[in-house]
């Protein structure tokens, strides 16, 4: 098989693009929402999302297509528990300061002395 210069087309692709094991690009890692979440929600399951995120590349360049969907689809998961917890957290935090307030305004400092 030639192409229409009458080189020889090793590809899998009629457009030249990519082998037989190749099925097209490679899965979104989810990297850039794994390091935002890491720095600016829960740094343990960001890590994990990190980890997860980084297989992925290179799952796919083993011809491992499915293992790196996999690894981008679990990358997403740690992603968003990770904002899920630190949003859950905020909301604990803000009302524990709102309840705190209100126990001080109700407090009568005049019965102490």
């Amino acid at each position: 098989m030639t192409d229409n210069q009458g080189l020889p087309n090793y590809s899998g692709d009629p457009q030249g693009g990519g082998g037989f094991n190749n099925p097209g690009p490679p899965p979104n890692n989810n990297l850039v929402w794994a390091i935002l979440t890491t720095i600016l929600c829960c740094l343990p399951f960001g890590i994990v999302s990190i980890v997860k995120s980084t297989q992925v590349n290179t799952l796919w360049a083993q011809g491992q297509p499915a293992a790196a969907q996999e690894a981008a689809n679990a990358a997403k998961k740690w992603a968003i528990i990770s904002a899920v917890v630190a949003a859950v957290l905020w909301v604990l935090y803000i009302l524990l300061f709102v309840v705190l307030g209100v126990f001080a305004a109700s407090v009568d400092v005049n019965n102490y002395r």
